[in-house]
């Protein structure tokens, strides 16, 4: 098999379970945890910062979008259009940037910059091979005109100067309906951590405490989303995913 079969192959292997994969960050910042002191006030606004930073980021790119692109199917590759407008004028891979931004925020949080610097490798590592897989995907649907958009825009880190405005307004109901499970899993991981941390030092969960009163409200509000989303027609909206 040649070497792009075989980056293709693992992408979109990947690109199915990319919602699952990420959940090994929480048992591998056990052993960084281990042993170490509690971040800093600095390092907590930082993390939270960045985290806040990527949501954002995933946020805008998905209220911005028509149906058809930028969805969560897991089976296979779908596009029916070429965002170039927004955020996509500015990086290809806005959602993936987000991502990295919610994770490392979490990542931060723990206090060690060696298991950042690991993650960051291994983030790389793995969503080039989904990108990889995913620009193979929409260079054969869209030929000439995929390739136009992709030399002139950056993969991953963006390039401002370039931007251009949505042709798609942005949409604070479909941002509602399909981010709430973003919010909930970035707060999972914030409070993961601090509870690790307090229980490898020897002390006792407190209630209460911040972290556990945003997983609280995390939750709360992932809960009421999903229900909205499954049970009524308030956050549908004609052309959206």
């Amino acid at each position: 098999m040649s070497l792009v079969r075989e980056f293709e192959k693992t992408g979109n292997f990947l690109f199915r379970y990319r919602g699952q994969i990420p959940v090994v960050l929480f048992p591998a910042a056990l052993p960084f945890l281990y042993g170490s002191e509690d971040c800093t006030l600095l390092c907590k606004i930082l993390a939270v910062m960045i985290a806040l930073a990527g949501f954002a980021i995933r946020a805008y790119a998905i209220g911005t979008t028509p149906r058809g692109t930028s969805g969560r199917n897991t089976r296979e590759q779908v596009a029916e259009t070429i965002n170039t407008s927004g955020i996509y004028s500015i990086v290809r891979h806005p959602l993936y940037l987000g991502n990295y931004g919610m994770w490392a925020g979490i990542v931060i949080y723990t206090g060690s910059w060696s298991f950042f610097l690991i993650f960051s490798l291994a983030y790389w590592i793995y969503y080039e091979r989904i990108m990889f897989a995913e620009e193979r995907f929409l260079e054969k649907k869209f030929g000439q005109a995929f390739l136009d958009w992709a030399a002139g825009v950056p993969s991953f880190l963006p390039r401002f100067s370039q931007w251009k405005p949505s042709s798609v307004p942005l949409s604070l109901k479909t941002i509602l309906r399909r981010e709430y499970s973003g919010i909930l899993a970035t707060a999972l991981g914030f409070a993961f951590v601090n509870t690790a941390r307090h229980y490898f030092q020897g002390e006792p969960p407190v209630p209460g405490t911040l972290t556990q009163w945003l997983l609280g409200a995390a939750v709360l509000w992932a809960l009421i989303f999903r229900s909205l989303k499954r049970n009524t027609s308030l956050l549908k909206e004609d052309g959206r995913s």
